[in-house]
């Protein structure tokens, strides 16, 4: 009889802990965040993603009642810290921003990336998108996009323009190259690219540098960044790479309008997960950045810099980067690019 009731009495105690070790789990997730978060962003202080990351840290900050510190984790344009992202534990308190030249471009750069942008984290949602800026210095005859086109073709490999390697900017380029021959009525596979030359840059500093200097004649740079230069009459902005115009340049049309329908190029960045963040904390992040994103205060931050707050939410956000994944992972081995 004894054993019996020892038996049961141990079963109980057993069962006891379990049940109280399932709720304290549940709870966990639902009381999350109860310390602070860190958000790693993959590049160093100064630039648009850091600004960006910041700007979402802040407003996060209040929302969850949790400071969400920014650790900024650059190099390989942004492959070093993502990679640190994807191996942080999954318990919400790593968020990692991602965007184009590290969830898009490195994929077409390295097929031998030790991270996979959609299998290895859960996107939450996006957090800004921006066109690029097709500028020449306004010392070059070039108005529209078909001078350029004109002038190229008739001058092969004696037009030169600025590019930093990987960026959204060289992209456009790239893409701006591969599409003209359809734009000229040819078809896919039956003509070359423009023939231009690329003049590599370490940074949008010294490229800006040289263009304004007329050393070059042309470049794709981000809209924020050519703003106060085309204000100033130092650049003559020809087309934007977003497919509506941008609220900044009224009167600048789309690569589409200047001939190039579905042109699409941008500037992006978003907030992620490693994989295997448990689904209630998913879901609260993702309310939370739907509220942030929707804040007066921040579009208006945004939209002063011509930026767009685009669609909220895990399932566009996932789709997109997917989208963009393939996107340029094509450009690039069309055109050849290669890691520095």
């Amino acid at each position: 009889m004894k054993r019996r009731t020892f038996a049961a009495a141990t079963l109980a105690a057993v069962l006891a802990t379990l049940g109280a070790a399932l709720p304290q789990h549940a709870s966990a997730q639902t009381d999350w965040p109860t310390r602070p978060v860190k958000l790693i962003v993959p590049f160093p202080p100064g630039g648009t993603s850091d600004v960006m990351g910041r700007m979402i840290a802040d407003e996060l900050s209040k929302l969850l009642k949790q400071p969400v510190v920014v650790e900024n984790v650059g190099g390989a344009g942004g492959v070093i810290g993502t990679e640190r992202g994807a191996r942080a534990p999954a318990d919400g308190y790593t968020l990692v921003q991602t965007g184009v030249g590290q969830s898009a471009v490195a994929h077409g750069l390295d097929p031998n990336l030790k991270y996979d942008s959609n299998a290895d984290f859960i996107h939450v949602s996006q957090v800004h998108s921006g066109p690029n800026l097709l500028v020449v210095n306004p010392q070059t005859p070039f108005r529209t996009v078909k001078d350029v086109v004109d002038h190229a073709r008739s001058n092969p490999g004696r037009l030169d323009y600025g590019f930093t390697h990987a960026a959204s900017g060289h992209m456009a380029m790239e893409l701006f190259k591969q599409t003209a021959c359809a734009a000229a009525g040819g078809k896919a596979g039956s003509c070359q690219p423009l023939a231009m030359v690329g003049i590599p840059y370490r940074g949008g500093g010294p490229m800006m540098t040289a263009i304004l200097g007329n050393e070059i004649p042309m470049m794709f740079i981000n809209q924020d960044v050519a703003l106060p230069h085309v204000k100033a009459g130092k650049l003559r902005p020809l087309a934007v790479t977003s497919l509506q115009r941008n609220p900044l340049y009224p009167d600048v049309p789309t690569m589409a309008e200047a001939g190039y329908p579905g042109f699409e190029a941008l500037s992006w960045s978003g907030l992620s997960l490693p994989k295997g963040t448990p689904a209630p904390i998913v879901a609260k992040l993702e309310a939370a950045m739907k509220e942030a994103m929707g804040s007066p205060a921040v579009r208006q931050r945004m939209e002063s810099n011509g930026f767009v707050v685009p669609e909220q939410g895990s399932r566009h956000y996932t789709d997109f980067v997917r989208v963009e994944k393939e996107r340029w992972t094509k450009v690039i081995r069309t055109a050849g690019i290669k890691p520095e």
